[in-house]
């Protein structure tokens, strides 16, 4: 038990008991009874020493009320009365009479002045009342009161006897004074429990239960307690638990140390732990006691390894807050997990602050808040995260989830930082029907994506059609790119283009130009490609290396004003002539998909209207938009790449619904993002690290946010063109790809 500096009632019970012993003993040396006499020789303990025992002991131990004071003040002034003899008294005893009632009479008007001041409304009544309380627990206690009674009584009844006199002092002295029986009580109490915690070994005792889950202990010693030490607590006033050490968060008599509870114990673990346990302490539990505990109660000895904290207020259903307990191996993207009733929850952390707190009386301790999104639960049948319904119980324990090596599969597009779960590409048709967009700065690893994605496209015979003003795209997949060097209507498709086109004129400006007969070759070609099974189902195209020519203006003497067409108008065309060849093939099933159109450096191929130079560019990013629009139902889509946001057409970005986000700096792009990812992912892309990406949408296996390390291109492309290699074409003239 839990040794209190104040006096249970019991045990003020009992101390009384004791001084009433002791002035029944004094009775006896003086008297020769154990009880005082009758008449003036014991009005000391009669009138004055037993009312001051039974009043401190059990009517006001802790506060005199103003009606207290009266109810001791009268009847001191009454039994003072009753043994008046003024007449008869020497001045001392006069003296002595005197000050004994004029204190019960200065009590008794102060507890009727406090009752109506207080009895009044008015401010300035209820600050007197307050003055006056105050007054009345310091001098109306009854040691205060009775005192200058018991003192009037020796110098008046037992003067005579200096034996009586100085006895009855020293009796005062035990009993009203210095109260020698709280003293033994408080003693006895105070070994007792010492006896039971030394024979209990217990490692420390409860300083308070902070329900739910959280107990707080002190440890006499430095190092009894340690973190992660599994303890079990008893508790007088509820069930048992087994707890796990967290940290150290102050001192008062001794270090605290706050735990949380792992599971309340059922009766067979205190039985496994034997007898002799104390209420209120915690007990560790180490070897084949925790051994037999732990199977006892169902429990797995990692359960306690791994707690990085527990959880914090505000916490909600899709938003985990908790309170770091150990810093040393998290960091942003790293997933943790809560209990939310039998099932694991996963979370991913996005953020943290520092916060401070008060514990225990003045004990204040800092502590870093970890801000984690809900990732799910997940399903290994699926192999996919289920939402959660609900939110885990506060001050629950956190985990950190276990560091693995990250072991590559074919149909992961990356994995949870520091873990071996993966982040799979729910449908590949869906990145191209509902549209995809690769976000992220110069460098950051955005093309390596695009690339293995095309892949997976490609690998799942949906055709791809790439319009890239880099030329990466011809070398990284020539094993994938249909090789058209020899193809007769190819070759037609190039003759189209030149300085030659810039000298048909014609009497219709829209027929002028090489613009007219090279859209109707492109969209042969196009048609041919995605109609028929060529062998490969790659075209790489560099916008910027056709030259084709548009007429400006009517003719005169046979000229006319010709522009070039830009990389975005010849964007238009290609974009076109693929939904053309689509329509012409019909609609295709639900969750179907045929071509993908990459927009490699898109900014500069569909770019937004403030960022456009010409008209015609404006009317070709308007045109493309549309086909884009128009191609889910027809099996087409695309996959946009861009460095800059805000310099891309939202008309197109907007119906991206599935977005990787890497790397970025640029405000209006992560106030576009917030849309899609939330301020939280948002804020965190200043600062992720290369090869990282938040990824969100329909295509992908969580149905939240979450931040991924992507593949390494030499870790993936080896492994996964083992499983789907590149075609090999069905000509045989087909000439080396590019």
């Amino acid at each position: 038990m839990t040794h209190k500096t104040t006096l249970t009632q019991p045990q003020r019970l009992l101390a009384l008991a004791i001084d009433c012993a002791i002035v029944a003993v004094a009775c006896r040396i003086l008297f020769g009874t154990f009880y005082p006499p009758l008449g003036d020789a014991g009005f000391w303990a009669y009138s004055a020493l037993l009312s001051v025992l039974v009043g401190s002991k059990i009517v006001t131990p802790f506060y005199v009320k103003p009606a207290d004071a009266i109810a001791y003040a009268v009847p001191a002034l009454v039994s003072l009365m009753l043994v008046n003899a003024w007449s008869s008294w020497a001045f001392s005893q006069r003296l002595g009479f005197s000050l004994a009632a004029l204190l019960a009479l200065f009590i008794i008007v102060f507890g009727i002045a406090n009752i109506v001041a207080n009895s009044l409304k008015s401010e300035r009544a209820s600050g007197i009342s307050n003055y006056l309380r105050t007054i009345l627990d310091l001098i109306a206690r009854p040691q205060f009161v009775y005192t200058p009674m018991i003192l009037f009584a020796v110098f008046s009844y037992h003067s005579q006897s200096w034996e009586q006199a100085v006895t009855i002092l020293i009796v005062t002295l035990a009993t009203v004074v210095t109260s020698a029986g709280d003293f033994l009580v408080d003693s006895f109490y105070r070994l007792l429990a010492l006896r039971k915690k030394r024979r209990s070994n217990a490692a420390g005792e409860v300083v308070a239960f902070q329900d739910p889950g959280l107990v707080l202990l002190r440890q006499q010693k430095s190092g009894d307690i340690r973190r992660n030490d599994i303890l079990f607590v008893t508790d007088k006033h509820g069930p048992q638990r087994i707890v796990v050490a967290l940290d150290y968060v102050g001192r008062s008599e001794g270090v605290l140390v706050r735990a949380v509870q792992l599971k309340t114990a059922s009766p067979e673990s205190e039985r496994v732990l034997g007898s002799g346990l104390v209420d209120e302490q915690a007990y560790r539990l180490n070897g084949s006691m925790l051994r037999d505990v732990f199977s006892v109660e169902g429990l797995s000895e990692e359960v306690s390894a791994g707690i990085v904290g527990i959880v914090a207020s505000d916490t909600s259903i899709e938003r985990l807050y908790f309170e770091v307990i150990d810093e040393s191996h998290l960091r942003a993207g790293c997933l943790v997990s809560a209990l939310v009733g039998n099932q694991k929850v996963l979370y991913q952390i996005i953020g943290g602050l520092t916060r401070e707190e008060i514990v225990q009386q003045k004990n204040t301790y800092g502590f870093v808040r970890g801000q984690a999104q809900q990732i799910g639960i997940w399903d290994e049948d699926a192999t996919k995260f289920v939402p959660s319904a609900w939110l885990p119980t506060i001050n629950a324990p956190v985990h950190l989830e276990k560091t693995e090596d990250y072991q590559i599969v074919a149909d992961a597009i990356g994995h949870f930082p520091g873990t071996n779960l993966h982040a799979r590409i729910k449908s590949i048709p869906d990145l191209v029907t509902h549209n995809t967009a690769i976000l992220g700065i110069l460098g950051i690893g955005k093309s390596r994506l695009a690339l293995e994605i095309v892949e997976r496209l490609l690998a799942a015979k949906i055709k791809v059609i790439c319009l890239d003003l880099t030329d990466e795209y011809r070398d990284e997949l020539a094993e994938y790119c249909y090789d058209s060097s020899g193809d007769k209507m190819y070759n037609e498709l190039v003759g189209e283009t030149g300085k030659g086109g810039k000298k048909k004129v014609s009497k219709n400006v829209e027929e002028g130009g090489s613009r007219p007969p090279f859209s109707e070759k492109l969209d042969a070609y196009i048609e041919r490609f995605i109609a028929q099974d060529l062998g490969r189902n790659l075209l790489v195209f560099n916008p910027a290396q056709y030259e084709v020519w548009r007429q400006d203006s009517k003719p005169y003497a046979n000229e006319a004003s010709m522009a070039s067409l830009s990389p975005t108008e010849i964007t238009q065309l290609f974009t076109e002539a693929a939904l053309k060849a689509c329509q012409r093939l019909g609609r295709v099933e639900k969750g179907a998909a045929r071509v993908c159109l990459v927009f490699e450096e898109a900014h500069s191929l569909v770019p937004e209207w403030n960022a456009i130079v010409n008209d015609g560019d404006k009317a070709a990013v308007n045109a493309t938009a549309r086909a884009i629009l128009q191609g889910r139902k027809f099996g087409l889509g695309c996959l946009l790449i861009t460095q800059r946001t805000a310099n891309v057409t939202k008309t197109i970005l907007n119906q991206c619904n599935t977005v990787f986000a890497m790397r970025t700096f640029d405000e209006t792009g992560k106030e576009f993002l917030s849309n899609y990812i939330g301020r939280n992912y948002t804020d965190s892309l200043s600062s992720l690290a290369e090869r990282h990406a938040v990824i969100f949408g329909k295509a992908s296996s969580c149905e939240n946010p979450i931040l991924i390390r992507l593949n390494d291109t030499e870790a993936f492309r080896p492994m996964f063109r083992a499983i789907h290699p590149p075609p090999v074409p069905n000509s045989a003239d087909e000439q080396t790809p590019f």
